[in-house]
């Protein structure tokens, strides 16, 4: 959207300066994270691998008992704090009802929605024609990454926006954006990794783009992107298909999430001025939505990226099998996933909603499409998936038939197809989203057709948990498989 006119009233002037403010703090106790760095991949193991790690871990587990300790305390909201489609009570219930959201990711949501509206959205017209090639450049800008949502915290990375070409699951021609970020230049290094940061949920609405939020300061993300940075390596951050530009975002769609990956960092290596090149090894990761897109992405990327360097990749929970997920989290706190889903599908498959949402329902998908994640889910959070069907029946049920279960079983990763490089698969016993047991499966899956796997699996507990826990055990996979070391393979236990 164009920044607000002159004549945009004082009272919304008002409010949004006060809630960048407030937002600042979430991004700075983040920060707290970028401490200390992952082992670069230069370093040796014997001098710095385990120390770092280490120091790592304690770092991480402090800030889940910082969250833990936010999210226990009791604290009034006021309407600033707060983005606008949702009202402080119901703010204030999914903190009594949520073991994972804090007053500060509401804060920091709200300043989210009032960034995220003032960014320039010229950049993200698609040209009246594409390249015939998938992952060619298409346009570049400069841009920028902060760390917060009041431009405090910049960091020296040298960042570019890029649109590019790729293909969606219908085999047709889409233009989407990433951003690219480098350490200080300091010539073009052919060795420098190239790590694809694939990033979990962010909604459905073009605001929610990554690639707008890492200049505005308010991706979630920021920091873990930030601490690869610092490690020595350049970073792709894609935003998918139909997020911040034309269409629906095609959220889970698994086709889609993979060529925007792979497509992303081909791109990347013919920007102007960007030091990168085919020789630098790549490596992909991503957690939860980002996972299975990772996930997606290196089991094809043989196939659709031969020229890759494709060293390695890790997966977080990974939402492989979509009715397994569906049926954790029907009618819960997370109902506005299976709205982003469910929207993601109708996109896709070219579904007339009206034939299975009654009116409620029809506007509650409605609603999810411009939400970003936390607006979403307290919008909607428990409400009774059987009360938005025509028919009755809740979620669940809905897609055991068609259209919607032939879709679904399309979705399914790691049916038939494999990463042909070492991968990591990591999941929490204690995951609220997305059930331990398919991650583990994945493993198998993957295992059964002939590939390197290192599951790790961790206990803390939610989604958001098991997120931070296993951070440290991704960067110390990373950097053993981008030095060229033996990382475990788990096959034979699973």
């Amino acid at each position: 959207m164009e920044p607000p006119a002159s004549g945009f009233p004082r009272r919304r002037r008002e409010r949004r300066s006060r809630r960048l403010v407030l937002g600042a703090g979430a991004a700075v106790s983040a920060a707290a994270l970028v401490l200390s760095t992952v082992p670069a991949a230069s370093a040796a193991p014997e001098e710095s691998q385990e120390p770092a790690v280490e120091e790592e871990l304690g770092e991480l587990e402090q800030l889940l008992r910082e969250r833990e300790s936010d999210a226990a305390a009791p604290e009034d909201l006021h309407a600033e704090e707060v983005p606008d489609d949702v009202s402080v009570e119901e703010a204030e219930q999914a903190l009594e009802a949520s073991e994972e959201l804090t007053a500060e990711d509401l804060r920091y949501a709200a300043a989210t929605e009032d960034l995220a509206d003032s960014t320039d959205s010229d950049f993200y017209t698609t040209p009246a024609t594409l390249p015939a090639e998938d992952g060619a450049l298409i346009r570049q800008e400069e841009s920028t990454f902060y760390l917060d949502p009041v431009g405090l915290i910049e960091h020296d990375a040298e960042v570019t926006r890029i649109m590019y070409r790729t293909t969606d699951s219908n085999g047709g021609a889409r233009a989407a954006v990433a951003t690219v970020l480098e350490p200080a230049r300091s010539g073009q290094d052919t060795q420098r990794p190239l790590v694809i940061h694939a990033p979990g949920t962010q909604g459905l609405g073009d605001q929610c783009a990554p690639s707008r939020q890492l200049a505005a300061g308010t991706e979630y993300e920021g920091v873990g992107i930030a601490a690869a940075l610092e490690a020595g390596y350049a970073v792709v951050v894609p935003d998918y298909i139909g997020l911040g530009t034309e269409g629906a975002h095609t959220y889970m769609n698994r086709v889609d999430q993979a060529h925007a990956v792979l497509d992303a960092a081909r791109a990347a290596q013919q920007a102007e001025g960007v030091d990168l090149g085919e020789e630098n090894p790549v490596h992909i990761r991503g957690y939860s939505q980002g996972g299975g897109a990772s996930a997606a992405a290196l089991e094809i990327a043989h196939e659709h990226a031969p020229e890759l360097n494709l060293i390695s990749g890790a997966a977080g929970a990974v939402p492989a099998d979509l009715f397994e997920v569906a049926d954790m989290i029907d009618s819960s706190l997370y109902n506005a996933f299976l709205l982003f889903a469910l929207g993601g599908l109708v996109e896709s498959e070219g579904l007339d909603p009206a034939e299975f949402l009654n009116e409620e329902g029809l506007a509650r998908l409605e609603q999810a499409s411009g939400q970003c994640t936390v607006s979403a889910l307290i919008s909607h959070m428990f409400v009774d998936t059987s009360t938005l069907t025509v028919d009755g029946r809740g979620f669940t049920e809905l897609i055991q038939d068609e259209p919607f279960f032939s879709a679904l079983v399309e979705q399914r990763i790691g049916e038939g197809r494999a990463p042909q490089v070492p991968v990591q698969v990591n999941h929490s016993l204690l995951d609220d989203v997305i059930p331990y047991r398919t991650g583990r499966s994945l493993a198998q899956r993957w295992c059964g057709e002939g590939a390197r796997v290192a599951f790790e699996s961790n206990v803390a507990p939610t989604h958001v948990g098991g997120f931070v826990a296993g951070m440290p055990g991704v960067a110390l996979f990373t950097t053993l498989s981008l030095n060229g070391w033996s990382t475990a393979n788990s096959c034979w236990r699973l």
